[in-house]
C-alpha cells in the first residue's frame, strides 16, 4: 500500500485501486490464494491487480466488492463503504444482498455456458451428420 500513515489508509486521494483491495482482503482475512481460488482467478492475476498492473473485468469486481463486504464504489473510488479502520480486527459476515449477488452472477455464468454448449453440441451434430451423409 502506498500510504504509511493509518489515518489515509483509505483515503480515496491517496490509494489506489491495488492499495484497496490488498487491504481490504487483509482485514477480511485472507491470503491472495485464498481470494483468488474463491474467484476462480490465478494468484497471479490477484497479485496484478493489487499491484495495480491489470483491472478484473466487471463480473469479478462485483464478486471482490461481495467477498470483501466493501461496496463496490468503495473499491473502485475510496468513496462509500468500506471495510472499516484498519487498525481494528475485522471479522468477514456476508449479508443476505452480497449473497444473492453472488447467486446472479453465478447463475448468468451458468446461463451462458449452457447456451454454449448447446451451440457447440449443435455444430457438432452437423459434422458428425456430415460425415455419415459422406460415408453413404
Amino acid at each position: 500500500m502506498s500510504v504509511d500513515t493509518p489515518d489515509e489508509w483509505f483515503d480515496p486521494e491517496a490509494t489506489t485501486f491495488g492499495d484497496r483491495l490488498a487491504g481490504a482482503r487483509e482485514l477480511a482475512g485472507m491470503t491472495q490464494a485464498e481470494l483468488a481460488k474463491r474467484l476462480g482467478v490465478k494468484k497471479k492475476t490477484m497479485d496484478d491487480w493489487e499491484n495495480d498492473v491489470r483491472d478484473p473485468r466487471a463480473m469479478r469486481l462485483s464478486m471482490l466488492a461481495g467477498l470483501l463486504n466493501v461496496s463496490l464504489l468503495w473499491l473502485l473510488t475510496g468513496e462509500g463503504d468500506g471495510p472499516g479502520d484498519p487498525g481494528i480486527a475485522n471479522s468477514y459476515v456476508r449479508g443476505g444482498r452480497q449473497l444473492m449477488d453472488e447467486i446472479r452472477d453465478i447463475s448468468e455464468q451458468m446461463r451462458l455456458a449452457s447456451e454454449r454448449l448447446a451451440r457447440v453440441q449443435e455444430e457438432l451434430h452437423e459434422i458428425l451428420r456430415d460425415d455419415d451423409a459422406g460415408a453413404a
